[in-house]
């Protein structure tokens, strides 16, 4: 059984990443402690209508939103800062001129080229301010590949980009390595705390995906801020199961 690195007593932001597609679930997981949630378009469940319900739900007690996109995708971006995100992760970022498309989508102009249309007053919550969103910072992408690896620092010298985040899974395929192995690795040259260093440099949010308390908690422990340590499916599943195991052991 592996076992998981002490938190460190700094500040640290354990999130949740919801891929069921369910308003009621998310606002379970928004509502229950965890420092900030993303709700998943890419590998989840999530479509347009989906984020539109859950954003519609959302109350002061909620933790931060963010939202995966599928791609460098200008409508999609748009919609969920629209809906009332907090900020976006766009997927598999390589190159420059994909992060500039990304920025151009997150951003009202002069810095960008986001059309305007909030759909928060459709829910009887206030349009955001043009410059307030601007200068909020809501951009953030995922470094996934071989590629983006080896362009860290031009990528996110991009102006508009406000964080990034590890996503390990694709990352560990591309660079043929095992994924708990590269995760674990605090060599200054690894992957990962080649990301860290990068992000640190850049003045930009440090966020991984841990997927499991135990690899949640030793990438907090290696310096990131803000990390998934679950899903909400991964919650649902072994809730019951220790319900389950409860009722069975009191019924001895």
């Amino acid at each position: 059984m592996t076992t998981a690195a002490p938190l460190p007593s700094r500040d640290v932001r354990p999130g949740i990443w919801c891929q069921l597609g369910d308003a009621v679930a998310t606002r379970i997981a928004a509502r229950s402690g965890a420092a900030w949630v993303c709700l998943d378009a890419q590998h989840g469940l999530f479509d347009r209508a989906a984020i539109a319900a859950t954003l519609a739900a959302r109350d002061d007690d909620w933790a931060p939103v963010a939202i995966r996109t599928t791609a460098v995708d200008a409508a999609e971006i748009g919609y969920a800062l629209d809906a009332g995100a907090d900020w976006v992760i766009v997927p598999l970022v390589e190159t420059v001129e994909q992060v500039r498309r990304a920025v151009a989508a997150a951003y009202y102009p002069p810095l960008g080229r986001r059309s305007w249309g909030p759909l928060t007053p459709v829910w009887d919550r206030p349009a955001p301010d043009p410059a307030a969103a601007n200068a909020a910072g809501r951009l953030w992408i995922m470094i996934e590949t071989a590629e983006g690896l080896d362009a860290l620092d031009e990528l996110f010298a991009v102006p508009g980009v406000s964080g990034v985040l590890v996503g390990p899974n694709d990352l560990a395929l591309s660079l043929g390595l095992d994924q708990d192995a590269m995760l674990a690795d605090t060599r200054p040259e690894a992957p990962v705390q080649r990301i860290l260093a990068a992000a640190t440099r850049a003045g930009i949010v440090a966020a991984a995906f841990g997927g499991t308390p135990e690899r949640g908690a030793r990438l907090l422990a290696q310096g990131y801020g803000y990390v998934i340590v679950g899903t909400d499916a991964a919650a649902l599943a072994t809730g019951v199961r220790g319900l389950l195991a409860q009722s069975r052991a009191e019924a001895r």
